[in-house]
């Protein structure tokens, strides 16, 4: 399986190229600025060989993302996953009185329209057996626990849920499976020190759920990484 993961440079995403790798999959990782501190990527490559492709893929950057997908459509390539990692924590532990409504903005735009740009042009490309689109959510966008902090994180990744819910209802007749995912509360610049949960074994679920296409019992297509339903 082809498997392309957006922010694949550090955190989580590196994680999940190493996972998918070591599980025989071909990783495609998009990053920002390729050669720039990607020696946890270019190890992988040292041992996994052409398995691994290091891409320029900025998920603010429409052109830049058009020109990623036609490259690979132009060399044959193909997909069986499409993994939305990449993403930004802003503002945290600010009021909604003293909130720049700038950090807002630019959450948006990469938490939420980053993967919609990426889904925009990599759908076409999505053409191996029983496809997956796996967009990286957290429990901090369910309504049902919402809380007052983190508001540019928490609404665009409650946003995020409905976009996936909505792929969920397009890509039916296709039937490509998707999933918004919380990977838990992780080990990594993100999540901090004090995090619980160590980002591989995070990864290794999200690729299990890729494997083994768990569906939801609920109506919702919103798990944790081990595949049980999160509140919505």
């Amino acid at each position: 399986m082809n498997i392309l993961i957006t922010g694949a440079g550090r955190g989580l995403g590196i994680e999940l190229a190493a996972e998918a790798l070591d599980r025989g999959h071909s990783v495609i990782a998009g990053v920002r600025k390729p050669g720039q501190e990607q020696d946890e990527l270019l190890q992988l490559a040292a041992v996994h060989g052409d398995r691994l492709t290091i891409a320029a893929l900025d998920v603010t950057d429409e052109e830049g993302i058009a020109s990623l997908a036609n490259t690979l459509k132009g060399q044959g390539r193909t997909l069986g996953a499409l993994i939305n990692n990449a993403a930004v924590l802003t503002a945290r532990n600010t009021s909604i009185e003293e909130l720049d409504m700038q950090a807002m903005l630019t959450t948006m735009d990469i938490n939420l329209y980053g993967p919609m740009r990426v889904v925009k042009h990599f759908l076409p490309l999505l053409t191996e057996p029983e496809p997956s689109i796996i967009n990286i959510s957290s429990e901090a966008g369910s309504l049902t626990h919402a809380y007052p902090g983190d508001y540019p994180y928490a609404i665009s990744k409650t946003a995020l849920n409905m976009f996936t819910q909505q792929l969920h209802v397009y890509g039916q007749e296709r039937g490509i499976q998707v999933l918004s995912v919380h990977p838990g509360w992780m080990h990594t610049d993100m999540g901090g020190e004090e995090a619980p949960t160590n980002p591989r074994r995070s990864a290794e679920g999200i690729i299990r759920l890729i494997e083994q296409r768990v569906a939801p019992q609920g109506r919702f297509m919103f798990v944790d990484y081990t595949g049980k339903d999160m509140d919505i």
